[in-house]
């Protein structure tokens, strides 16, 4: 393996790789931005901040600050585990290459479905915000599920056409969405500036103290989630031993300086009052109407973007891991087809949105045979993003808790105490904090019966990574065997 230092080799041709993507075509600002438009800043903070700032009161956002400390963590290791082995597999590489083949398998399937089930709640509040918009300025109820499939199937084609095109594209969402954001946000505190506060900021004002600040850190910590989605790009990326940590930090500071600055925008535009903004049913919205007037359409524009790029980014950087688990034989070999002229993961990328679409109205079907009524896409959102949430979580926990023994076993003279042991052991307790609050018993439903369901799918993932190992003896030689600069 060559060192760190050296240039990256030139991408194989397609003609001897076959099954490569197309190296070299995005940057490093294409797969911050790309990232960034994955987490979605407008789309999560519109539809999580209220539930956010009812569980941990007025000083919300310092448990935002805590959040992005502890992505901050994660993104260590990710950064770390690029820099040795960039791998459009992520995770499932990373795992893989330290504990084995069925420890690769098992990810695969976690990852696979946790990603899955959580654009679902993306794909489903795509349509389901474009409805509302329409309500709202029209006075004329759609049907949220028309224009979810319309909008679905156009981010497909943008997406099977090429990653380069469907990533700049998301990035420009993402630019319209936080020049939003950010013009609400500084008008809401100029006009409020009278009486501003530094109560957001106090740690007495968390809602009950360490407990409040504990069980309001996972809807935070959920926030940024798609922090990392520059790693499963690193195949067409520049120089991706560099580019994907950098990519990394910058989109976690980027984004946690910009939740604090909305969360401040959003509780004073609420006058401090933490029953009125939980009662509201997009706080953010609420602010920009009472602040701006007629110009608040805006604030819906931002919102219709954020649904849009995150859709986008999301699913082309999250099919690529389930892609490449086709490719090396972890999944079914069809899913690691790549288009012959476009280089894009085309069955990856189809199948990902099948099943989302699935899920969604196999979730529809169990709401009406529950006697709930009809799924509501704000409703579904909350459910479907906390299933998709635990699992992503326990994937986090697994590749915090493999770095230092990738390092030991494979980079001796790279290892370092800091880098590799006590940064990661400090991102596996800040992921354990939010996994437990998600699990606890207590929940009301469909949530309480969520942990069960985790721990169904991965009883399931284990038993099916055993078979496929005896199966297939020569599986680990195949866990990362493709890195993403050829070396």
């Amino acid at each position: 393996m060559s060192d760190l230092g050296s240039r990256p080799a030139p991408a194989p041709t397609e003609a001897h790789e076959p099954r490569r993507l197309r190296g070299g075509t995005l940057g490093m600002v294409d797969i911050a931005s790309a990232t960034m438009a994955n987490i979605g800043p407008a789309m999560s903070f519109f539809f999580g901040f209220g539930f956010l700032a009812t569980t941990a009161g007025v000083a919300s956002p310092l448990t935002i600050i805590a959040a992005g400390i502890a992505v901050a963590l994660l993104g260590n290791t990710l950064a770390q585990f690029s820099k040795a082995h960039p791998s459009a597999g992520g995770f499932i590489t990373f795992v893989g290459k330290t504990f084995g083949p069925t420890s690769a398998v098992s990810t695969a399937l976690l990852v696979g479905l946790g990603y899955i089930i959580a654009m679902a709640s993306v794909i489903a509040i795509s349509g389901g915000f474009l409805s509302i918009t329409i309500k709202h300025y029209a006075g004329v109820d759609t049907p949220w599920i028309i224009w979810t499939l319309l909008l679905t199937g156009l981010a497909v084609v943008l997406m099977i056409r090429g990653v380069a095109v469907s990533t700049k594209l998301a990035g420009f969402f993402f630019g319209i969405e936080m020049l939003v954001l950010v013009v609400v946000s500084v008008v809401a505190i100029a006009r409020h500036g009278a009486h501003l506060s530094s109560a957001p900021f106090m740690p007495g004002h968390i809602k009950g103290g360490l407990t409040g600040l504990a069980e309001g850190f996972p809807l935070a910590v959920y926030l940024f989630i798609g922090w990392e989605n520059s790693a499963a790009l690193a195949e067409e990326t520049d120089n991706p031993r560099r580019n994907v940590g950098r990519a990394v930090f910058f989109s976690v500071a980027t984004m946690a300086v910009s939740y604090v600055l909305f969360s401040y925008a959003t509780i004073t535009g609420f006058g401090y009052d933490i029953d009125k903004l939980g009662a509201s049913e997009i706080p953010f919205i609420d602010v920009a109407q009472t602040t701006m007037g007629a110009v608040a359409f805006i604030a819906y524009l931002a919102g219709l973007t954020s649904t849009l790029g995150a859709l986008i980014a999301g699913t082309n950087s999250q099919a690529r891991l389930i892609f490449n688990a086709g490719r090396e034989g972890l999944l079914p070999s069809f899913i690691g087809y790549v288009h012959p002229t476009r280089r894009t993961p085309t069955n990856a990328i189809l199948t990902f949105v099948a099943i989302s679409l699935l899920i969604i109205g196999g979730w529809g079907l169990g709401h009406l045979l529950g006697h709930h009524g009809h799924m509501d896409p704000t409703g579904f959102f909350a459910e479907s993003s906390t299933m998709g949430t635990i699992l992503i979580l326990l994937v986090y926990l697994a590749s915090n808790v493999a770095l230092p023994f990738y390092y030991r076993r494979y980079r001796p003279a790279e290892f370092h105490l800091v880098k590799h042991v006590l940064l990661p052991a400090l991102g596996a307790l800040a992921i354990i904090v939010p996994l437990y609050y998600l699990v606890k018993p207590g929940q009301p439903a469909p949530y309480n019966w969520f942990p069960y369901l985790a721990l169904a799918l991965v009883v399931a993932a284990v038993g099916y990574a055993l078979y496929l190992t005896r199966k297939d003896p020569t599986l680990g030689e195949r866990v990362g065997s493709i890195v993403a600069d050829g070396h």
